[in-house]
């Protein structure tokens, strides 16, 4: 179950996925692929940072668990409604982002950011990650690095599959923005989806 329901976030198109686009559609799949690797460093350095500070809070209120259960439901809704509002996308921001490729530690630099200040996957982390963790061991923690490990591991697989079809497609995804912006709605009406699913369990479970 947990493995699906990270798959769910990784394919919804969020800042990340349309980051590595970007790239792609800009620098072609080198770039792109570095990109990717940064992005999922920086993914696995924000779920240990809520792993540490939300494990033991988990752990020994209930409470806070719903809490952030409902948080992080409604936040989701909310990215989700702000993806489609914004989702008009224009070509030429996403090929015109200099002259010059970046070195590859540059991209990996850059992705690592965008991915530790991605906030679909700060509420994952936060809201969703702990709903397949076993509540009552002394283990949670411990749980939740894992499970930020496998959803590294995971998206920079299918993001990188992203920056590799998209290189490998730059003239056909540059030339109709229209394609992207789709791929943005579409993302946000996953995230709308997901976030109704965390606010439906939250009340149930609480």
């Amino acid at each position: 179950e947990y493995l699906i329901a990270a798959m769910i976030i990784i394919l919804a198109p969020g800042p990340s996925v349309l980051f590595i686009i970007a790239r792609a559609i800009a620098w072609g799949r080198a770039t792109a692929i570095a990109s990717v690797a940064g992005n999922v460093t920086g993914a696995f350095t924000l779920s240990l940072a809520v792993a540490f500070g939300l494990g033991p809070i988990l752990q020994a209120s209930e409470l806070a668990f719903i809490g952030v259960q409902l948080l992080g439901g409604l936040y989701l809704i909310y990215l989700g409604l702000d993806a489609i509002r914004h989702s008009k996308i224009h070509a030429d921001d996403m090929v015109n982002q200099g002259d010059i490729r970046p070195s590859n530690l540059r991209s990996i630099k850059d992705g690592f950011w965008v991915g530790a200040l991605n906030p679909k996957g700060l509420v994952f982390f936060a809201a969703i990650l702990p709903q397949f963790v076993d509540k009552g061991s002394d283990s949670v923690t411990e749980q939740l690095v894992i499970m930020g490990a496998t959803f590294a591991i995971l998206a920079f697989f299918s993001d990188g599959t992203w920056g590799l079809l998209a290189g490998t497609a730059r003239a056909w995804l540059a030339n109709d923005s229209s394609r992207l912006e789709k791929l943005r709605a579409t993302g946000g009406s996953i995230m709308i989806l997901l976030g109704l699913s965390v606010l439906y369990l939250a009340i149930v479970s609480g």
